[in-house]
């Protein structure tokens, strides 16, 4: 109950509104990933990723949270190629905005434009680092090409950022088994 009690004094900074420096350069997340980092409340860690996405989609700008919007709903609703003209659009507008490019990323990667998606990751990590969701991502890419050894990588990567990412732990150890060969 502590813990969840932890978890609703984070949230209640964000209700305020969101500050003019809303994105991955927001102050508030180097706080966010170290109690993602030594929770062991899964609901607490559930709490701290949503957090985070949340923060991630705030690019301090009107428009281009607009057109995030419109963006993600054209994903799921299945229009991809409008999908990837608004974020490419939120991309030239803020190219600073790690969220932009991590959306179209994933769009690439439902596309099977893997070769897009890896840049657009790429671009992703150099702005925010710490961004699981883009290593995940990066995981699965390299899996599906079945570059065993670059998809651990990525999954490592992402498990050091965040411990609770679901099914990562068992990504790493088929890959592991992959890549090493199983243990005698």
């Amino acid at each position: 109950m502590r813990r969840l009690l932890a978890a609703i004094l984070l949230v209640l900074p964000l209700l305020g509104g969101a500050s003019a420096s809303a994105d991955q350069k927001d102050e508030r997340l180097d706080e966010l990933f170290q109690r993602l980092l030594v929770t062991g409340d899964k609901r607490e860690a559930r709490t701290i990723e949503h957090l985070i996405w949340g923060i991630w989609m705030q690019s301090g700008s009107d428009t281009v949270d607009l057109l995030m919007q419109r963006s993600v709903r054209a994903m799921s609703e299945g229009r991809y190629a409008e999908g990837v003209g608004l974020l490419s659009g939120i991309v030239e507008i803020k190219p600073d905005y790690a969220e932009g490019w991590n959306k179209r990323a994933t769009l690439y990667y439902m596309m099977g434009r893997f070769d897009e998606s890896i840049a657009d990751v790429e671009k992703t990590l150099a702005l925010e680092p710490r961004h699981f969701g883009a290593l995940s991502g990066l995981g699965l890419i390299y899996s599906q090409r079945e570059e065993w050894d670059k998809a651990l990588e990525a999954y490592e990567r992402a498990l050091a950022v965040n411990p609770h990412l679901p099914n990562a732990e068992q990504a790493i150890d088929e890959l592991t088994k992959k890549v090493k060969g199983e243990r005698i």
